[in-house]
């Protein structure tokens, strides 16, 4: 005889489950979540998963290509770094048309695979189920061990196995805090923190502590809530799915009605279905929920219902899949996705966004330069056959060395350029500003305004193009003078 544990008492019921969240009970009141620790393949795949984002996460400050970070989102200095390639605020417009193609490619997996970005890559995720969670499992033992711990009197093992746990939540939010920092100014600067201590810059030891109290806080209390009240993506996928979308599904063709098990019944001659009314996919759900009610807001697709159900399935010899990745369509009307206007569309804008990025980055220039004329300032008269002109040029450095910088006239022929000062050579992720002069025969002035092109080049190498006007004398001036 199969032995089926029954965990249905262990959860309220509520005909109202769509009119509020399943964590708030009817008083308002915090309903805390218990979920059994998962077990099955897909949960196996996730731990694969949570294992190398996280060995990505923790490994990649360590990473340099030159010198420099692989990775390193410096927003104090405007200094960006993606695998090895430096951004600044004058390529904002890659970054920007960047974020907009990522936020176009989640509505549009959302439209198609609903939200298993959640259950599988989100790092609210991955450390809530696989560091938090494991660490709580670890200490105080299973759901139910868990729940008659927090009803218990304070006593001294209630006493040591809360502190203990809560030291290391704060432990591993500090050492988290740390690597966040890392991607921000550096793992050589995180270092030099840590060993100069907190009274060589006690405003940011502050900022540190302070954010690690939130990651502590986040995991420690707010836990799921995070998903169901504070992340905006999970108010957007009732606006992305539709009847095609791919989510985790309760077949309730095949599951219904339900009824209790008996080995000994006939469940088809009984007009019962495969549901056996166990409730071990609400024992396992993170956020709580019973996923027989259907798509509902706090699901991530986390998948762990899926591995409770066909675990029970294979124990009482009834095929797998009564909770499965599946369209309400596919299950409701046997049909297979369909390729509706709107993935196309997205689709298009999105194929649309890729191309225009990759040509930006294929025209992206390895400087960026500016040249203005003096503010305040008009023409000179250099000598007697010559007007003069002064300019200034702002070179930004996006390459890894010292860059010498000169300039040349390309128009008109002959004008002259006279360096102000030492030649310009820009550090690497540097800003270099120099002054000259453009010198130009008075024969060759026919406006108040000519036309003049530059060419910044560097080793011999043509590396931009600029082009600005020439103030001098208009004509009746120049009659004047003559």
């Amino acid at each position: 005889m199969v032995s089926i544990t029954i965990m249905m008492d262990e959860f309220d019921e509520f005909d109202d489950f769509r009119d509020r969240q399943s964590t708030i009970g009817v008083d308002g009141s915090r309903v805390w979540v218990y979920p059994k620790k998962p077990k099955g393949k897909l949960y196996n795949y996730r731990k694969q998963v949570s294992l190398v984002l996280l060995a990505v996460f923790f490994v990649l400050p360590f990473i340099k290509v030159e010198g420099d970070p692989i990775i390193l989102f410096n927003f104090l200095e405007r200094k960006f770094i993606i695998f090895g390639v430096m951004f600044y605020p004058q390529d904002f417009h890659l970054f920007v048309l960047s974020m907009i193609a990522f936020i176009v490619f989640v509505v549009l997996f959302t439209v198609v695979f609903g939200r298993i970005f959640c259950g599988w890559i989100c790092p609210q995720t991955i450390f809530m189920e696989f560091v938090y969670r494991q660490v709580e499992y670890w200490i105080e033992g299973n759901n139910s061990q868990q729940r008659k711990l927090d009803a218990s009197p304070l006593n001294f093992n209630k006493f040591w196995r809360k502190g203990l746990k809560h030291v290391i939540f704060f432990l591993i939010s500090v050492v988290t805090v740390f690597f966040f920092l890392a991607y921000i100014v550096g793992i050589d600067r995180v270092g030099v923190i840590i060993s100069e201590g907190p009274s060589a810059n006690i405003p940011g030891f502050i900022g540190l502590v302070i954010f690690s109290l939130v990651h502590y806080f986040v995991f420690a209390k707010l836990r799921e809530q995070v998903c169901i009240i504070i992340c905006p993506y999970g108010r957007l996928q009732g606006v992305l799915l539709d009847r095609n979308s791919i989510v985790v599904s309760y077949d309730h063709k095949r599951g219904e009605p339900r009824g209790k098990y008996n080995p000994l019944q006939d469940r088809q001659a009984a007009g019962k279905g495969d549901c056996i009314e166990c409730g071990s996919c609400v024992a396992v759900c993170p956020t709580g929920i019973d996923i027989r009610n259907g798509t509902q807001l706090e699901c991530i697709n986390c998948t762990a219902c899926i591995d409770a159900c066909n675990a029970i399935m294979q124990r009482i010899k009834k095929p797998e899949g009564l909770i499965r990745y599946a369209s309400e369509s596919s299950i409701a009307d046997h049909v297979k996705l369909k390729i509706n206007s709107r993935i196309i569309f997205y689709s298009v804008v999105l194929s649309g966004l890729l191309i225009l990025i990759a040509f930006l980055f294929s025209i992206r220039t390895e400087i960026e330069s500016t040249i203005l004329r003096q503010k305040g300032t008009m023409y000179q008269e250099y000598d007697a056959m010559h007007y003069s002109n002064i300019y200034m040029i702002q070179v930004i450095n996006k390459t890894r060395d010292p860059l010498p910088v000169e300039l040349k006239l390309d128009e008109p022929e002959n004008g002259v350029i006279k360096m102000v000062g030492n030649p310009l050579v820009v550090e690497k992720g540097q800003l270099g500003e120099a002054q000259f002069l453009v010198i130009i025969p008075k024969a060759k002035l026919h406006s108040s305004n000519t036309k003049v092109e530059f060419k910044v080049i560097s080793d011999g190498k043509e590396m931009d193009e600029i082009k600005s006007t020439f103030v001098g004398p208009d004509a009746l001036d120049r009659e004047k003078k003559d």
